[in-house]
């Protein structure tokens, strides 16, 4: 029998990233969670993410910029997006004062 996996998603906040911490929380061939933290990262310039997969966001701290190619999102504490498969869209800006926590979740259109 497994046992009960315990964490919490706002705990051990690195300082001074490089580049984005994406830790997978949990994976199977049907769904995939993440939790991404940044510090004032975006995506590289003229970057956009084609994915094959759905994604919805939540940022639980901090603040992000998403674009798409038809609309710019903002998002805050407490505020998700639904990105369909193969939707183009970039990471504008996050946070640069505190860290952004978001939580990802991916799974496969049918």
């Amino acid at each position: 029998m497994e046992s009960i996996q315990l964490g919490n998603l706002l705990g051990k906040q690195p300082v001074a990233l490089p580049h984005e911490l994406i830790e997978v929380l949990l994976a199977d061939r049907h769904i995939r969670i993440e939790r991404i933290v940044s510090e004032g990262h975006a995506s590289p310039e003229g970057f956009w993410y084609d994915q094959s997969e759905h994604e919805w966001v939540l940022v639980l701290t901090g603040a992000a910029e998403l674009r798409t190619e038809d609309q710019t999102l903002s998002l805050r504490p407490g505020d998700f997006a639904f990105i369909p498969a193969h939707k183009k869209h970039r990471v504008e800006r996050t946070s640069a004062d505190q860290p952004t926590v978001w939580l990802a979740i991916f799974w496969h259109a049918e």
